[in-house]
C-alpha cells in the first residue's frame, strides 16, 4: 500500500530539475534611445523650446546624453538651435534652445466626418500653414468620390517645393481599424463604412497615411499643442451630433486592439433608453448629443427646436425662457453621466469639452461639473474638473498631424 508521503515523494521525483535561462535584457539599447527620445521630444511639446542643459536636468541624464539624443534630429531639419541665451550670473557657455525647425519636413492632415473634409498642412511644432475643404455626399453609393474629394484636398495644401511632408494623419469620424487604415462603421455616412482609406488614399498621393478615430486625435492634439500640455492622463470629449471620447492614461492615447477600444458614447446609461444608430438601446450617445436635445426641445414647445443647439439653448436659458434652463440643466446632467462613469473607472481628472458645448459657455460648464462632482466618489486626488476647449480650435487636425509624428519619430501616442 503507498501511502501519501511515497505519493509525494515519487511526484517531487517526477519534475524535472530547473534549468536556469540566460539572462536576457528587458530593454535593448535601440529601444532605450527611442524611449529617451520621447521623453526629449515630449518635453519640448509640453514646456516649449530647451536647452540641453534644461532637457538633461529634466530628464535626469546628462548633457552628452542628450547630445546624442538630438544631434541627429538637428542633422535631418527636425529640429534646429536657436540663438544663444544670455547665461547670467553665472557665465559660462550661453545656451542655446532647441525647438523644431519651421523649414523641417511638414505633415498633412486630414478629418474626415460625415459630408466634410478639411485637410491642413502642419509644421512638427503644432502650427497650422495652410488648409483646404471640401464635401461629398454621405449618403451617397460612390466611395471613389470621397477618395477623391480627400485627395483634392490633401493636394490643396501639399507643397509643391521644400521638404516633402512626413506623411498623412487621418482623424475619422467613425470606428476605425487602426492596423489596416480602414474605416470599419460610420453611421451618419455609409458610404465610408469598410472603405480601406488609408491605402487608398496612400497610393493616390505617394505618402504614408495614418488613421485613427476623431475623439482620439482630438485628445492627441490636447495633449501635446494644446489644454492639456503636460498633463498625464485627461479625457477630451466631442459633445455635438455625436459624442466621442479620447483617453490619456500617463501620457498615452488608450487605443485598445487594432483601435477597437473608445467607443464609450456607446456604454449603456438607460437599460430601457431609446434606441441608438449602433444597434444598441440606451447608450449614452442617445442622451447627451444634439438629437436628445432638438427631440426635447421640440416636445417642450422651443423655438427653432429642430436646430437647436446647447449655444441657442443657452441664450433662451439667459433671456429666461420658459423650459429653457431646465432642459439644459437636464441635458448637462445626461453628459455627466458618462463623464461619471469615467472617473470612477479611470479616474482621469480632468475632462476637456470639444464641439458645441463650447458655445454653451460658462454656465454650461458650471452645470455640468456641479453634477459631475455632486456624484463622483470623494477622493484624496480631489474633485474632477470640466474646461472648455478654445473656441475654433485646431485640436482634431493637429492631433492627426501627431498620428504621423509619433509614427515617424516612434513617439509613445
Amino acid at each position: 500500500m503507498t501511502s501519501v508521503h511515497d505519493r509525494q515523494d515519487s511526484r517531487a521525483r517526477a519534475v524535472p530539475p530547473r534549468r536556469e535561462r540566460a539572462a536576457t535584457p528587458l530593454i535593448s539599447p535601440s529601444l532605450a534611445h527611442q524611449v529617451n527620445r520621447s521623453r526629449v521630444l515630449q518635453s519640448l511639446y509640453d514646456i516649449g523650446p530647451l536647452s540641453r542643459s534644461d532637457l538633461a536636468r529634466l530628464t535626469s541624464t546628462t548633457r552628452a546624453t542628450i547630445g546624442t539624443i538630438v544631434q541627429p534630429m538637428i542633422d535631418s531639419g527636425i529640429l534646429v538651435e536657436g540663438d544663444p541665451r544670455s547665461s547670467g550670473v553665472t557665465g559660462g557657455k550661453p545656451a542655446r534652445p532647441l525647438w523644431f525647425s519651421p523649414s523641417g519636413p511638414p505633415i498633412a492632415a486630414v478629418h474626415l466626418m460625415p459630408g466634410q473634409v478639411d485637410a491642413a498642412l502642419v509644421s512638427t511644432a503644432g502650427d497650422v500653414l495652410s488648409t483646404s475643404a471640401g464635401t461629398f455626399r454621405p449618403d451617397t453609393e460612390d466611395a471613389d468620390a470621397v477618395i477623391d474629394c480627400v485627395v483634392d484636398c490633401l493636394n490643396s495644401v501639399l507643397p509643391a517645393q521644400g521638404a516633402p511632408p512626413l506623411g498623412v494623419g487621418v482623424a475619422v469620424g467613425g470606428m476605425v481599424n487602426t492596423d489596416t487604415g480602414t474605416i470599419i462603421k460610420a453611421n451618419l455616412a455609409p458610404v465610408l463604412s469598410g472603405l480601406p482609406l488609408g491605402p487608398l488614399v496612400s497610393e493616390r498621393i505617394g505618402l504614408p497615411v495614418y488613421l485613427d478615430h476623431h475623439p482620439r486625435a482630438q485628445a492627441l492634439g490636447d495633449r501635446w499643442f494644446g489644454q492639456a500640455r503636460g498633463v498625464q492622463s485627461f479625457a477630451s470629449l466631442y459633445l455635438a451630433d455625436v459624442l466621442g471620447v479620447g483617453l490619456v492614461i500617463d501620457g498615452a492615447v488608450q487605443r485598445g486592439q487594432a483601435g477597437a477600444g473608445g467607443e464609450i458614447g456607446h456604454t449603456v446609461v438607460q437599460m430601457d433608453g431609446r434606441n441608438c444608430p449602433c444597434g444598441q438601446q440606451g447608450c449614452w450617445e442617445t442622451i447627451a448629443t444634439d438629437a436628445w436635445l432638438r427631440d426635447e426641445a421640440a416636445a417642450l414647445g422651443l423655438p427653432a427646436a429642430q436646430t437647436m443647439t446647447t449655444g441657442s439653448l443657452a441664450r433662451l436659458a439667459a433671456r429666461q425662457h420658459t423650459g429653457a434652463d431646465d432642459l439644459l440643466d437636464r441635458f448637462a446632467h445626461n453628459i455627466s453621466l458618462g463623464i461619471v462613469n469615467l472617473q470612477q473607472i479611470l479616474a482621469p481628472g480632468l475632462f476637456i469639452l470639444h464641439g458645441h458645448a463650447i458655445a454653451g459657455g460658462d454656465t454650461f460648464r458650471r452645470k455640468i461639473e456641479d453634477h459631475v462632482q455632486s456624484r463622483v466618489l470623494q477622493h484624496a486626488a480631489g474633485p474632477p474638473r470640466i474646461v472648455l476647449a478654445e473656441a475654433n480650435d485646431h485640436a482634431t487636425v493637429l492631433g492627426a498631424a501627431g498620428l504621423v509624428i509619433s509614427h515617424k519619430l516612434k513617439l509613445i501616442a
